[in-house]
């Protein structure tokens, strides 16, 4: 887990490297940066996200009851990962634009509000859901898994301070153009994970409850390999430096601006897939909300390397916006959703012709045996909107890296809260397809928000441009008053 970007020259002065190799790669040519950047977060994402089906696939072994457990604690588990990713989102878009503009100092400041901020987010969660886990679980719906369900979620909320930390210390190393050692932590957090599975489901003989313990375990690791990194051997380019800490307003505005949108937005995310339960459950059964857990979970692996490309673009834009380079923000938006696009259009078609032996994958058991062929149909149905989410993602990411979190807030409101949960219906009962009228909802709804937000990022951008040329040719006149003086 050595770093292999940190080739820096140290600065006595300022007692923190002066340079680092993911600095030179933010100030070099923007198409560059991009590739360097989003690359390792591909992978780092990919293999996260795998962990997540592999965790699937040894879960199902179990039982569907098992899968419908894991899927009901799967929202609240998206809510810690919404939080904590929101508030990196925020940090890195405040460090990146800091940097741009040369104030590194402000950057460190950042860095120091964040993970106090963590700290505060992480306690407050742990101890709301731990001691409210079971009547949670019957409220929603969790019906005889409900006791499973309340086991797997008590280990993972514990946990939660360990993914709080995780998540903000990679955003932090993002932030600054560090993703290989961003990378290095996510792979080795995942490859342990599934190592462990099932060492602690089937042959500690844990069940449910062994997956949790395995995940809760893996991130504890992992967690200290950063801390490592970020507060011992001090080679990262921004530092830290807790002594007299106070709490800066402009600082938390900052933050807040892009942090809290960010968390609503994916904490929206959770929110649609706790609707998308009640519905499928309305339209099917307990059945039906596995094949959604485990088709849903092999959606987020086709969609990880266009989360990765996006970790990229909420970093080059803030940097070139902070510089007032809106030429390199609009070149980021464009490259990087063609390269998403072009990604997820490859795994769209293999995900299509794959989806027979995908899904056998994770109904291997014979409890688990009779979901088979809907999750055929789930799978085949919903790759279709996989090559519209870059159109979708890329820009929200934008709109983050800018400082404009409200923005992407507002378009993934209407996609996720709005429109999927409103095609769905109309698919499922008004048009009376039944459960596969929910999965075609669920694209038709991410198709058309993913084109809205597009349209408005580039409204955006094109805004900025023009600012940007106005205020040239003002310059330019000033220039040659002063000549003719």
């Amino acid at each position: 887990m050595n770093n292999a970007t940190n080739d820096e020259k140290p600065d006595p002065s300022l007692g923190a490297p002066k340079t680092t190799a993911g600095m030179r790669a933010l100030l070099g040519d923007p198409k560059k940066a991009i590739i360097k950047l989003a690359l390792p977060m591909m992978l780092g994402m990919s293999v996260q996200t795998l962990y997540n089906l592999v965790d699937t696939f040894w879960v199902s072994g179990l039982g569907s009851d098992a899968l419908a457990a894991v899927g009901f604690v799967f929202p609240f588990f998206f809510v810690i990962i919404a939080l904590s990713n929101g508030l990196g989102v925020g940090a890195g878009s405040a460090i990146a634009r800091r940097l741009g503009s040369k104030d590194k100092t402000g950057a460190d400041n950042v860095a120091v509000h964040t993970m106090i901020l963590m700290l505060l987010m992480s306690a407050v969660f742990t101890l709301t859901l731990f001691t409210f886990a079971e009547p949670i679980f019957a409220i929603i719906g969790a019906g005889k898994t409900t006791a499973m369900a309340t086991s797997y979620g008590r280990i993972i909320f514990g946990g939660s301070i360990l993914l709080f930390f995780t998540n903000v210390a990679n955003a932090i190393l993002r932030s600054e153009g560090d993703t290989k050692r961003a990378m290095n932590a996510m792979i080795f957090g995942s490859v342990l994970n599934i190592v462990l599975d099932p060492i602690f489901i089937y042959q500690f003989k844990m069940g449910v409850a062994g997956a949790a313990w395995a995940t809760v375990l893996s991130m504890g690791v992992t967690a200290v390999l950063m801390s490592n990194w970020l507060f011992f051997r001090k080679d990262t380019y921004l530092s830290f430096d807790f002594k007299d800490f106070r709490f800066e307003k402009g600082i938390l505005r900052d933050i807040s601006n892009v942090g809290i949108p960010a968390s609503v937005q994916q904490a929206s995310m959770a929110l649609m897939m706790l609707v998308m339960n009640v519905i499928v459950i309305a339209v099917s059964n307990t059945d039906g909300v596995a094949v959604y857990t485990v088709g849903w979970r092999v959606a987020t692996i086709a969609l990880a390397p266009l989360i990765g490309v996006s970790t990229a673009v909420v970093t080059m834009t803030g940097f070139s916006y902070g510089e007032s380079s809106y030429d390199k923000v609009s070149f980021t938006h464009i490259y990087a959703m063609k390269m998403g696009l072009l990604v997820e259009t490859v795994i769209a078609v293999f995900t299509f012709v794959l989806a027979p032996q995908i899904a056998y994958a994770f109904t291997l058991s014979e409890s688990a045996s009779h979901i088979t062929d809907d999750l055929i149909i789930f799978l085949r149905i919903i790759c279709i909107f996989y090559p519209t989410v870059s159109l979708g993602m890329i820009s929200s990411s934008l709109f983050q890296g800018v400082g404009k979190g409200l923005y992407a807030l507002i378009a993934t409101i209407l996609r996720a809260v709005i429109f999927v949960p409103i095609f769905a219906l109309v698919f499922a009962f008004n048009l009376k397809m039944g459960l596969i009228g929910v999965w075609w909802g669920m694209v038709v709804g991410n198709i058309l928000g993913s084109l809205f937000i597009f349209v408005w990022a580039r409204v955006y951008v094109g805004k900025l441009l023009k600012t940007s040329n106005l205020a040239d040719v003002s310059h330019k006149l000033s220039d040659n008053e002063k000549l003719n003086v």
